[in-house]
């Protein structure tokens, strides 16, 4: 079966891409698998790509590349249709609701075209009209399969199954658990929260100054943040270790690692912690990562709301002062870890395209 992924950008450092190209790996064993990026934004992609997965751009986005049209959207819109219109694969894989819609309107009907959605589009109209002409839409989690479900279910939409996000294939490292390290990765966006860690930390720090938080990521808050790190004259406690590849092998440095989202589903930060046998600590919630943790089992869940701050440091400092706690919790960690496993994952992926690619009526249907 030749498989086609649509990404916005596969260059990008993005939890949706890693999961997308660790998925994209794990199938290139057995199919051909084609990674198609509308952007290249920079001169190679920011995850390393397995050279069995063939990959290409529609737009050069780089900076200081000249384009003979002028106008950005336009000629992204028509390098868009031009790809299409003339896809030749047996299974499309789109991974944004603005692709998924185009997939639907011009991608020939005997290709099995899937949207695969991490949460609910922001603009709902556009999915209720095209989403019932694509063959499938599989969500990452119940919450976000409960939210396309609500949306398609008046206007006799596709079905929506949940696949979760594959973890890369191959050995993971694993944390010793003995060293005194809270870690948090991701973009350093505002709907990330990483200031209200900054602040929780301040709280942990003052009662146990031999415990360090790093950062991982980088973005438009890190200024503001480095800005209250000084502020709360936390230079020897937290760390800014700007980007990585390889968040797996810090976070196995760790032995806790931090989630603050609020608006963000932090998909790969948690599942990435979970494998490596690294218990999270996260607030309770909708789009959070009781998505994909147990709370006691793998995880501490904090409730949200007034004092938040506080509970949050108050979590940290009760798993840092219980050895033994953590301990358990990573074991839990692990074994959630397992359903994560790329050839786990791979395999309800084909078995869900094989099932759609055969349903009767289909041209080349066996």
């Amino acid at each position: 079966m030749k498989i086609c992924f649509l990404v916005p950008s596969a260059y990008g450092m993005r939890g949706d891409t890693s999961a997308v190209l660790n998925l994209a790996t794990e199938l290139a064993s057995r199919h051909t698998v084609e990674v198609v990026s509308v952007k290249r934004v920079r001169e190679s992609p920011f995850f390393p790509v397995d050279p069995r997965v063939s990959l290409r751009w529609l737009v050069d986005a780089r900076p200081g590349v000249r384009h003979l049209l002028p106008r950005g959207q336009m000629r992204t819109e028509m390098a868009l249709w031009r790809m299409l219109r003339g896809l030749r694969c047996d299974a499309l894989v789109t991974t944004r609701p603005g692709l998924s819609v185009q997939a639907a309107r011009h991608v020939p009907r005997e290709t099995v075209r899937v949207a695969r959605e991490w949460s609910r589009p922001a603009v709902p109209g556009p999915v209720g009209r095209f989403y019932p002409k694509l063959d499938a839409v599989v969500a990452s989690t119940e919450t976000t399969r409960e939210e396309f479900e609500r949306l398609l279910g008046e206007s006799g939409g596709p079905p929506v199954e949940v696949v979760p996000d594959a973890l890369p294939p191959g050995l993971w490292p694993r944390s010793r658990m003995d060293n005194r390290i809270v870690s948090a990765g991701g973009r350093l966006l505002p709907g990330k929260a990483f200031d209200l860690l900054i602040r929780a930390f301040a709280i942990v720090a003052d009662k146990r100054p031999d415990w360090r938080l790093r950062l991982y990521g980088g973005g438009p808050e890190e200024k503001r943040l480095r800005a209250l790190v000084g502020q709360l004259n936390l230079h020897n406690n937290v760390y800014f270790m700007g980007t990585t590849p390889d968040l797996r092998g810090e976070f196995a440095k760790a032995s806790l690692v931090a989630v603050t989202s609020h608006a963000e589903t932090p998909g790969m930060t948690v599942i990435e912690a979970l494998g490596c046998g690294v218990p999270v600590v996260g607030f309770e919630g909708a789009r959070g990562p009781g998505d994909f943790v147990t709370h006691g089992r793998d995880s501490v869940l904090v409730p949200r709301g007034e004092g938040e701050v506080e509970a949050y440091a108050a979590a940290l400092l009760a798993l840092i002062d219980d050895e033994r706690r953590r301990m358990v919790l990573a074991a839990g960690a692990l074994s959630t870890a397992a359903a994560h496993a790329a050839p786990a994952v791979a395999a309800r992926w084909e078995t869900l395209l094989e099932s759609l690619a055969s349903k009767p009526g289909r041209k080349g249907a066996r």
